[in-house]
């Protein structure tokens, strides 16, 4: 059966070009259906669309009311192949850069890809007759989104395929540009959910037909975004992400599981005004510092492959890199913190909705367990009950590591001092986090603690590595 297709044109000021670029595409014989979306050009491209549509069965025309961004164009695209039901949607611009005989090309690509997008730097020469100005400038921004954002494919050019069977459409909900940012911006959330994009390698001649309509205040608004993106990925990365649908990922609530602490409540509160500095800083330290030194102990102390047990995991924003090196199966007692992970993690082994002191697993299943700002959250009796269940689930001479803030540490100074500031001096009555019972002194009060579950310390670091924030503990299943 022939995937149903609708190729898909924005158009503004374009009266030179409308008709050609019809005929040329209703010429090459496709079965499929073709789209102008006019933006009220002042120049009557809406009226000789209107005769087109009239003159030819397959040609339609949507007239907005004006002028409103090509990122928005496109989008409206989207939604509009989604609504209908296509399977394959086929964007390219009026004024000739792009070519439509090689659309039969790009079709053929996409029967093994998510999206194929044509490329300007796959071949030399494929910018002939360009001036300085405008080569420079399209060099400057594709390498402006291969080293920020990490797309090495050619992210800002308009000529694309989506495969719209494979792609969800809520994929889509996670663009925000509505310019010429979109272009860049949706490759960015294609990649970052694991979409297959290809490349066809095209040449852009010099526009013969028209003039750019890449103001330098549309140029502005493109920088702008991109780096707001570059940051929202170092910072957020699940910003660009949805729910992953794989196996193990879809945890089963279990509504009889009690939450004492409310974590619930912690987590939900994430977009509050009130917590909105705490979370930017705290999100910023979480993925500079602490991410970088949880790696690099887990790959130190696990060899490759190693089945791994995040004992309360929360968002596991720190958890985004770690699943090439091992298998994960991440559990925590806040199904909103569950949500969040699956959002980071869609990669991850598991995900359950369990207690730390009824871990739904068989003896001896991992290699390993490991968590971070959660021990201290625990009085002493409950963190001997929380070790022993942990013990129970590793193999013999499996190892916890645990990340443990320290009781002097300059966050715990610094956050008492945001708590005076919020609640003795502003009266907000605000808590940051639920109170923390079991901040560590030292590594024999670790060893103590450990001991009564089991576990014997094997090492022991607090120092300037993250400035004096968390003690680092590993200790062996005995």
């Amino acid at each position: 059966m022939t995937p149903k297709t609708l190729i898909f044109i924005p158009t503004y000021n374009e009266n030179a070009n409308v008709g050609p670029m019809c005929e040329q595409i209703l010429a090459l014989g496709i079965d499929a259906d073709l789209l102008f979306m006019d933006d009220a050009s002042p120049d009557g491209t809406g009226q000789l669309l209107d005769a087109l549509a009239a003159q030819h069965p397959r040609v339609r025309v949507v007239h907005r009311a004006g002028k409103s961004g090509i990122g928005s164009a496109h989008l409206a695209g989207l939604a509009l192949a989604y609504d209908e039901d296509y399977d394959r949607l086929v964007t390219l611009d009026c004024d000739f850069t792009h070519s439509p005989t090689l659309i039969p090309a790009f079709l053929a690509r996409s029967e093994s890809a998510d999206v194929v997008l044509g490329s300007r730097y796959l071949e030399k020469d494929s910018l002939p007759g360009w001036s300085l100005v405008r080569r420079s400038l399209t060099s400057v921004g594709h390498i402006l989104t291969k080293n920020m954002l990490g797309i090495s494919q050619d992210a800002t050019g308009a000529f694309r395929v989506y495969n719209l069977r494979a792609i969800p459409r809520a994929l889509f909900d996670l663009v925000q540009a509505k310019g010429y940012a979109f272009f860049f911006a949706s490759l960015l959330v294609l990649q970052r959910n694991g979409h297959v994009i290809a490349e066809i390698p095209i040449s852009l001649p010099a526009r013969t037909y028209g003039s750019s309509k890449m103001s330098v205040r549309e140029i502005q608004r493109s920088v702008t975004t991109l780096l707001s993106l570059f940051v929202a990925d170092q910072t957020n990365p699940a910003r660009f992400r949805i729910a992953g649908s794989a196996i193990g990922l879809d945890p089963k609530l279990d509504p009889k599981l009690i939450d004492p602490q409310n974590w619930n409540e912690y987590w939900d509160q994430k977009s509050a005004k009130s917590t909105e500095a705490y979370d930017a800083i705290a999100t910023v330290y979480r993925n500079l510092v602490i991410k970088r030194r949880l790696e690099a102990t887990l790959k130190r102390e696990f060899q490759s492959g190693a089945r791994l047990l995040h004992a309360g995991c929360g968002s596991g924003q720190v958890d985004v890199n770690l699943h090439e090196h091992a298998k994960i199966t991440a559990v925590d007692i806040s199904a909103s913190a569950l949500g969040l992970y699956q959002r980071h993690n869609p990669q991850a082994d598991a995900v359950r909705h369990a207690s730390i002191f009824d871990l739904p697993f068989p003896d001896q299943t991992f290699d390993g367990a490991y968590n971070l700002g959660v021990v201290e959250h625990f009085h002493p009796d409950e963190l001997a009950r929380a070790f022993s269940e942990v013990r129970r689930v590793l193999r013999p001479g499996g190892k916890l590591v645990v990340f443990w803030p320290h009781a002097h540490a300059t966050s715990v100074m610094a956050l008492n001092a945001a708590h005076w500031v919020l609640n003795d001096v502003l009266h907000k009555d605000v808590r940051l986090h639920p109170p923390e019972f079991s901040l560590i002194h030292s590594r024999k009060e670790a060893s103590e603690l450990l001991a009564s579950g089991g576990f014997e310390v094997t090492s022991y670091d607090f120092g300037p590595r993250d400035f004096f924030v968390q003690s680092v503990v590993v200790a062996t299943r005995r």
